[in-house]
Formats: C-alpha cells, sequence, structure tokens
C-alpha cells in the first residue's frame, strides 16, 4: 500500500512499525526555549528566526542577519581570503588547528566575522557580523583585522558602520595576539569617531567578553535585540565572586536599557527600518 502524506509535513515522513505513528524528517520541529512551544521549523526561519508565540529571538546566522536588513543585490563581501592560523601551536583538550577545522567545516566560513560592503535602503555602508557558531563568536587576530578594515573602509569612503554583535570574546587559543584586537579596533574607530563618520552597534545575543569591552558598547547608537545577554563576565560568574544575588533580567538588553547602556531594544522585523532613520538622522 502507498504511503500517505500527512497535510502540512514537507519532505518524507518515515512510519514508525514499533508505534505506527509518523515521524517528522528531523529538524522539522523547533521547541521554543522561553515559552517551550512546539514550531515548525521553517515557520520560524519565514518570520526572522522569531517565536510566532512570545516574540522570543532565536539566534541567527551572520549571513542571515546582513540579508535581513541589506537591499537585495547590494550585498559584496569584503576580505573573504583571511583566515585564522595556528601560530602557537596550541593544545587543550583539543588541538587549535583541529577546532578550526572543524568550526569551517560545521559554517562552512573562514572565521567568526562577515564584512560586506551593502546598502541600506540605498544608502551605502560598512556591515559586519559575527558569526556565533564559529568558536563561540570568539575574536581572534583575523575576526579583529578585518573589524579593522571595515572601520578603514567607513573611513577612506566616509560611509557609516554597522556591526552586529555575537561573541564569547576573546580567543584564548592565539594567547595575548587575541587581547590585542581590543586595542587595535578601538584605535581605528577612534579616527573614525574624530572624523564624524556614524558607527551603530547591535547588541544580540550573547554580547560576551573582549567584544563587550571594546567596540561593542561604543557606538554612536547601540540597540539592542530584545532580551539579549550582554556584558563582560557572565552573571553566574559575577554572583559567584560577589556572593550576592543578581537582579532575575542582570545583563539583560531591557535591564541595561533601564540602565542608559544601550539607547533602544528593536525587534528584528523593525530593525531595517530603524537603522534606515538612524543613518538618516547621523549621515
Amino acid at each position: 500500500m502507498e504511503q500517505k502524506r500527512r497535510p502540512g509535513i514537507k519532505g518524507n515522513p518515515k512510519l514508525d512499525e514499533t508505534s505506527g505513528v509518523f515521524k517528522a524528517p528531523e529538524g522539522f520541529w523547533v521547541r521554543c526555549p522561553q515559552c517551550h512551544a512546539i514550531l515548525q521549523q521553517s515557520y520560524v526561519k519565514e518570520h526572522h528566526q522569531v517565536c510566532t508565540e512570545c516574540s522570543h529571538h532565536f539566534r541567527m546566522s551572520s549571513l542571515e542577519r546582513l540579508g535581513l536588513v541589506s537591499d537585495g543585490g547590494s550585498f559584496k563581501e569584503m576580505d573573504v581570503d583571511l583566515e585564522a592560523t595556528d601560530f602557537l601551536g596550541f593544545f587543550d583538550s583539543k588541538a587549535y588547528v583541529d577546532r578550526l577545522s572543524a568550526s569551517r567545516k560545521k559554517t562552512r566560513m573562514r572565521d567568526a566575522f562577515v564584512a560586506a560592503e551593502a546598502k541600506i535602503d540605498g544608502r551605502s555602508v560598512q556591515l559586519g557580523a559575527f558569526e556565533f557558531s564559529f568558536m563561540g563568536g570568539s575574536m581572534g587576530t583575523i575576526v579583529g583585522e578585518k573589524i579593522s578594515r571595515l572601520f578603514e573602509r567607513a573611513l577612506e569612503k566616509k560611509q557609516p558602520a554597522v556591526i552586529f554583535q555575537a561573541s564569547g570574546g576573546a580567543r584564548m587559543q592565539e594567547g595575548l595576539s587575541s587581547l590585542m584586537q581590543m586595542a587595535k579596533t578601538l584605535g581605528v574607530l577612534s579616527k573614525l569617531n574624530a572624523a564624524g563618520i556614524p558607527y551603530i552597534s547591535v547588541l544580540t545575543d550573547p554580547t560576551t567578553g573582549g567584544v563587550a569591552a571594546s567596540f561593542a558598547l561604543l557606538g554612536d547608537v547601540n540597540v539592542a535585540e530584545p532580551n539579549a545577554l550582554v556584558g563582560f563576565a557572565g552573571p553566574r560568574v559575577i554572583a559567584q565572586t560577589i556572593n550576592e544575588k543578581l537582579p532575575k533580567d542582570f545583563q539583560r538588553a531591557e535591564f541595561l536599557l533601564s540602565h542608559g547602556m544601550v539607547d533602544k531594544i528593536v525587534p528584528r522585523g523593525e530593525l531595517k527600518d530603524y537603522l534606515s532613520r538612524m543613518l538618516g538622522l547621523l549621515s
């Protein structure tokens, strides 16, 4: 007998011979970590990776973020040939070179940052985004170099810079060289600021460590996604260090907004319009 498909299920559902129940293809469903709703993955993707029940913002890839705000056909990736190397021969529980190889296979990217020239509602910008799936969006020498070059192009072409932050901080496998990227990127950013060229920082979940402690919170406008975790050390580490109970929403975007640390919280679906307005006001 020909196997029938259930309405609404794409792909080829398989019949479990033990239970007699049809199983949807792997990856068909996703559970919202906030409201625990079971959602169809493709439907969530259509809504910019936002839960349609409670508006929880799932994490997005760097290319998804850049595609969300850039005009169609305007995206041109820059510095595509730059990639990290294991210049220290670092080894912890796993060799750094093996971690790099695994991340490249997983993400199909060379490192944890994408830099591009693009347009937002017709306005040319230097646009960048961290890829958190690549070693936690950690900032090593190549990530720092890409960000510095992005700021330098913005300075040279007198174009605004917009960066989507999503990082666990400096990449320990590159030692002090990774920490130097904090000073390096800030040095170029100071020139951008002196020239009066706008820089907008979009804080997504999570933005922590050396990235948060350097250029991530120094935008002319710091805008955050709802409930994004933003801070230097994690709340659990801080609570254990000071031996005090922290507020429930500590280091979340809403907490930072109430304490003057960010300028605006903008839902993902409204972000392109907001960036366009801000760029118009600042340019």
